[in-house]
């Protein structure tokens, strides 16, 4: 009888390897071992699914590659702003683009490569429907006469393509939409690869595969560990080939398993000579080796992934607690970022873009970043020194949207008039007072006695800098002190007209917030309900201080309130108000002060970009600033 002897190759090479075969019109993406033939993406998705360190670092790189979100930067031109939006939310019947994404950005790592299935309209004017493709089951068409691949094969499983054969689609071509659906297949450049693409840690796949096989190991000696372990001889002499294998069978049910070891072992005899001996077996210690070795495994595919900081991946090393490598994780995360998520998240936005301008879209998007570790400073620090968008990015949460509202926190910025600490649980917060209701309280003034309207538009035509009342009353300029702003106060911009025929008039020049709606911003509800009449200096006053935190640019809390009042899609404006002192009315009392009147008095109004008289709502973008 010959010995058969088990023969353990450990020299695999796990080098991908390209070749064309005659009579396939397809290009073959194979293992340089050959047991992976024309599989090379499923050896790298089977190296996934039995490392525990490598699955742990592509899971968590492709999540940050995908951020929490896509967001379109703002952009003036509403229509592609719209039309851009419109697609985000459906990039096809079933996902949004931001799904589309997430699957690419684990394809990106995974495999080094991705690819979408482009559809277009009928008409081949625009980009309908994107799709995900998995890499492993495309393969590249052989080169055309000019070098250049055109056609990309797909099938569902290249292990039989007898049963499922591969279907040929055009590669993705902005000038030839000749087809009505195109692959778009690009990744990582890849030395000597012109076809395909190779993932980054392409020099671990060793490594990689050598950590699943100790894995294999471990589960074996554990599974199997009673029949390697023992020689059982029995001599009371040789059974039939049957009962061997029925005392095998019996033996291995009985004791073989991790949940039997340091079982008892029984044994019948009618002699003690007759008696079974057990032999224990000694173990090697191989399990020990391999145990040492893990430290160098997962070192060398940390090395490969470009990986700073295990912690960043949920794998522990022998340092101290989570406390005391916060800061650890937070600079990692910063290297991390931007030597490898950020390049992976660039080749994925330049793909976008030619995708969205074949629909006509040029308008730059941005991915939102999450970050592993929160702050560790308070809100309070954070908005002294940061806008909205900047604590909101903090935070690990998107930016605000165009069309978006935050609901103030009644904490901003309040200040209490009563000692409601010795009252907890009674308190209603009316005592307290937010920059909004202090601004109001020192600028807002009620219609003052023994003055009465004269006249009330629109404050269309009137920039900040300029003084109505100085420009009615043009020869006069009789300045009264201004200061802080009181009831019955007087004004900059109140004069006496020195013209015969108004020389009596004494104008006091104020400004009224209303509009079409109510509103739903805590800044127009108060505003509106106050009911106050405002100089213009105190208007612009109130543009310095943070009244409506957060509707600036870039999500600063001061702006101007002349121009922007409550912000976007604000249905509010200014109206100008001029008062005259009781009885000093003209004779020709029902004239209207407007633009054209105040002209005839010898008026000069510049020409204004009419923000001040016109709502928000109303204005370009819907009155919403540039963030950058």
């Amino acid at each position: 009888m010959k010995d058969t002897i088990l023969s353990v190759d450990l020299s695999t090479e796990t080098s991908p390897v390209v070749q064309e075969v005659r009579g396939r019109e397809y290009i073959e993406y194979s293992d340089a071992s050959g047991e992976w033939k024309n599989l090379y993406p499923n050896f790298l998705i089977d190296l996934y699914n039995t490392s525990s360190t490598h699955c742990a670092i592509v899971n968590t790189t492709s999540e940050m590659i995908a951020g929490e979100d896509i967001i379109v930067d703002e952009n003036d031109n509403l229509e592609q702003f719209v039309k851009l939006k419109k697609f985000f939310a459906q990039a096809n019947g079933k996902e949004t683009l931001h799904e589309v994404i997430k699957k690419i950005s684990f394809d990106f790592k995974l495999q080094g490569s991705y690819a979408l299935h482009i559809i277009y309209n009928k008409a081949r004017t625009e980009v309908s429907e994107v799709y995900h493709i998995g890499v492993e089951k495309i393969r590249a068409g052989k080169p055309n006469a000019m070098g250049v691949i055109d056609t990309y094969y797909v099938c569902a499983d290249w292990s039989n393509t007898r049963t499922n054969k591969p279907m040929p689609i055009a590669a993705f071509n902005t000038k030839d939409r000749t087809s009505p659906s195109q692959i778009l297949y690009t990744g990582l450049y890849s030395p000597n690869m012109d076809v395909y693409h190779t993932p980054d840690y392409l020099a671990a796949t060793c490594w990689i595969l050598t950590d699943s096989k100790v894995s294999e190991y471990m589960l074996n000696i554990i599974s199997n560990g009673f029949s390697g372990t023992h020689l059982i001889s029995f001599a009371n002499g040789v059974p039939s080939s049957e009962e061997r294998h029925q005392i095998e069978r019996s033996l291995a049910a009985k004791f073989s398993g991790s949940q039997n070891a340091g079982k008892m072992v029984l044994t019948f005899s009618d002699d003690k000579t007759r008696t079974p001996e057990i032999t224990p077996i000694g173990m090697s210690d191989s399990d020990k080796q391999f145990i040492n070795m893990q430290e160098t495994l997962i070192q060398n595919i940390l090395t490969s992934h470009r990986v700073t900081s295990p912690l960043l991946f949920g794998i522990r090393d022998k340092g101290g607690g989570l406390g005391s490598n916060v800061d650890e994780m937070n600079s990692a995360f910063e290297i991390y970022l931007n030597t490898v998520i950020k390049g992976y998240q660039k080749n994925i936005l330049k793909t976008l873009s030619k995708i969205f301008e074949i629909n006509g879209i040029n308008i730059p998007v941005s991915f939102v970043q999450a970050k592993p570790i929160t702050s560790k400073f308070d809100m309070e620090t954070l908005k002294s020194v940061m806008t909205q968008d900047e604590i909101r990015e903090e935070m690990g949460l998107k930016p605000l949207a165009e069309n978006e509202v935050v609901e103030e926190d009644e904490n901003l910025n309040l200040e209490k008039d009563c000692d409601c600490d010795k009252n907890i649980g009674t308190c209603d917060k009316t005592c307290y007072k937010t920059e909004l209701d202090k601004a109001i309280e020192e600028y807002g003034e009620d219609m003052p006695e023994g003055w009465e309207v004269f006249s009330e538009q629109e404050a269309e035509d009137e920039i900040e800098d300029f003084n109505f009342e100085e420009e009615l009353n043009v020869s006069y300029y009789e300045f009264a002190t201004t200061g802080s702003a009181y009831p019955n106060r007087k004004s900059g911009q109140d004069q006496r007209s020195k013209q015969e025929k108004y020389e009596n008039d004494i104008y006091r020049v104020r400004y009224r917030y209303a509009g079409k709606k109510t509103g739903e911003r805590d800044f127009c509800k108060k505003m509106t309900k106050a009911g106050k009449i405002y100089r213009k200096e105190d208007i612009i006053a109130m543009g310095r201080r943070a009244v409506n935190p957060g509707w600036g640019k870039g999500g600063a809390n001061t702006y101007s309130i002349w121009k922007y009042k409550g912000g976007g899609n604000c249905y509010h404006k200014w109206f100008r108000i001029i008062l005259v002192q009781t009885g000093s009315r003209p004779k020709n009392s029902d004239t209207i002060i407007t633009s054209t009147e105040a002209r005839s008095r010898g008026v000069k109004l510049p020409r204004n970009a009419q923000q001040v008289s016109v709502a928000p709502i109303d204005m370009p973008n819907n009155g919403f600033v540039k963030k950058k």
